[in-house]
């Protein structure tokens, strides 16, 4: 490591959401009463984008917080706002946050989007996006899935029905372009313009019926077309695809990563790309640790991919008085900084590290 920061909060949490001047959101998933949202100021090595080495403040600080009465399963910033949207169980509702002004320490909470299911049983995954107003893209299943104005809480877009399987994940590629991934891992397209319905792009290989899947979409790069940045698409049992949308008739690239299966379901699968550094990728959700890998040599023979840097901190960590070992519930990139990442844990831990370029990569 180059650097390392360690921060325990009250309760375990499954999101990191950077939100305005660099600061972090994370909120609790326990089923009690009384689930934190916090944010947090990071050190303030983090809030430069060169590492100035020595600091005397290594430490998060909360700079204001709430509470939900639901467990949080995601949350995310609106961009350009002071506004947080978080989901969760025990349906497919949203809850819109107010980050209070500087002279008060509280998160509010401001009003509830529902939903025309709304004694649907699976939590909502949502995504936020402020290019015409601030809209957030929220759905449980296939079939249910639109664009909610936040403020207003107006209906701006409802896709068509095309069958109705779970969703891990969706994604605004831009302001009229949509990307969701069923849990099957099946890929489909959406333009808001088009509303005759959602085009699927490419199922992925042959797997078991009981693998789950993931998906993460890579930041655009200046200048370039959002379908023109790969997805990278991650199983229950470490297999890793990377689709280029423009041409799905084949993988970009195929990879086995070298992970245990998860004993317990695939609750907890994350892939995301580097924001700053081409070509690579983080994956956790399998034990206490998160696995960063580099692309760029990748083919299509699916042959088990050496990661370049493990993060085994998490696992040396764990409560003191916990059985099980800690799992690794997510993980983000930093914005600026290239091989920074945040990891949280089941065990309420918080990292923030720096791995060190390995030197035949200088």
């Amino acid at each position: 490591y180059r650097d390392l920061h360690t921060f325990e909060l009250q309760a375990p949490t499954r999101l990191i959401e950077w939100a305005r001047g660099n600061h972090v959101c994370v909120a609790g998933y326990g089923q009690s009463d009384g689930n934190e949202i916090l944010q947090l100021i990071p050190p303030p090595t983090l809030l430069t984008k060169e590492t100035q080495g020595l600091c005397p403040e290594r430490d998060f600080k909360v700079e204001c917080g709430g509470f939900s009465e639901r467990p949080v399963y995601s949350l995310k910033y609106v961009p350009d706002t002071s506004l947080l949207v978080t989901s969760g169980p025990p349906n497919s509702s949203l809850q819109v946050w107010q980050v209070s002004a500087d002279d008060s320490d509280l998160i509010k909470s401001v009003s509830t989007i529902a939903t025309e299911n709304g004694t649907e049983q699976s939590w909502a995954k949502i995504a936020t996006i402020s290019a015409r107003a601030p809209w957030v893209l929220h759905g449980s299943r296939l079939d249910r899935v639109q664009i909610t104005e936040v403020e207003s809480r107006k209906n701006v877009y409802t896709a068509a029905s095309r069958g109705s399987e779970e969703l891990s994940n969706l994604a605004f590629l831009d302001c009229n372009t949509l990307l969701l991934c069923c849990a099957t891992g099946r890929l489909c397209l959406a333009d808001i313009r088009q509303p005759q319905g959602l085009m699927e792009t490419m199922s992925v290989p042959s797997a078991p019926c009981s693998e789950q899947w993931c998906m993460g979409t890579r930041p655009g790069a200046q200048g370039l077309e959002p379908s023109s940045q790969p997805v990278a698409r991650l199983s229950s049992r470490g297999l890793l695809t990377l689709t280029d949308l423009r041409k799905t008739s084949e993988f970009l690239a195929l990879a086995k990563a070298k992970v245990p299966s998860p004993g317990s379901g695939a609750e907890f699968l994350c892939v995301s790309w580097a924001p700053a550094l081409e070509g690579y990728l983080a994956i956790s959700g399998f034990d206490g640790t998160v696995h960063v890998y580099d692309t760029q040599s990748w083919d299509s023979s699916g042959r088990e991919a050496e990661p370049i840097f493990v993060h085994k901190g998490h696992t040396f960590g764990g409560a003191g008085g916990s059985r099980d070992p800690p799992l690794v519930t997510v993980h983000t990139w930093h914005l600026q900084k290239p091989r920074t990442l945040l990891s949280a844990a089941s065990d309420a831990s918080l990292h923030v590290w720096d791995w060190v370029q390995p030197c035949g990569k200088c």
